[in-house]
């Protein structure tokens, strides 16, 4: 059950934060001075870092319905 949580928390950060570097890479939200700016190569890595919480979120869910089975 412990494990399940730190699944959950850990996905939830990542889809966050990959959500703000996307946000970051279409000068939407952040700073003009970060590099992350208006960079187009960060709109494709934010957008990928949220597929990879989403998955580490899923495994987390994933896990609960294994071990009622």
């Amino acid at each position: 059950m412990k494990i399940r949580k730190v699944l959950l928390v850990i996905g939830i950060i990542t889809s966050i934060s990959g959500l703000i570097f996307h946000l970051q890479g279409q000068s939407i939200v952040g700073p003009e001075s970060s590099f992350m700016y208006s960079n187009p190569d960060w709109v494709t890595f934010g957008i990928q870092i949220v597929i990879m919480g989403i998955i580490i979120v899923a495994i987390g869910f994933g896990i609960n319905f294994i071990k009622k089975d």
